[in-house]
Formats: C-alpha cells, structure tokens, sequence
C-alpha cells in the first residue's frame, strides 16, 4: 500500500480495507493542545515510531508535536 495516499486523512475515515491494511503499523497525529487545535490527520505512517518520526523530520515537522498511535 503506498502510504503517501494516506496522509492528510483522517483515520476515521479511511474504508475496511485500508484499515486492515493498516493493522499492525505505527501512525502519527498532531497533538491536540489548548493552543493548536488541528484537524486529526495522519501525518506519517511507518512500521515503527521510528519510522514515523523519520518520515515527519524529512517533511520538516517535529516529531515532538505528534502523538503515535498502533493501528489494531
């Protein structure tokens, strides 16, 4: 699956089966704060949090504004 299709997405809203294609990897989504309130989007997908995090530094976003959630 290229997962460039899922970025931007809100998980919520992906189908059946990109959700089971999905099972087992790492996602990262903006953290919520009470001064950024950002729409839930996937913004990096990965096999690990590693993977995630070196996806986000690439596109120049820190890692440490992120949230990494296991999809099951």
């Amino acid at each position: 699956m290229d997962s460039s299709r899922l970025l931007g997405r809100a998980p919520e809203k992906l189908s059946l089966e990109e959700r089971k294609r999905l099972t087992g990897k790492w996602i990262a989504l903006e953290i919520y704060t009470p001064v950024a309130l950002p729409l839930r989007r996937i913004e990096a997908v990965g096999a690990s949090v590693a993977d995630c995090i070196t996806e986000l530094s690439r596109r120049e976003l820190d890692p440490r504004d992120f949230e990494f959630i296991r999809m099951a």
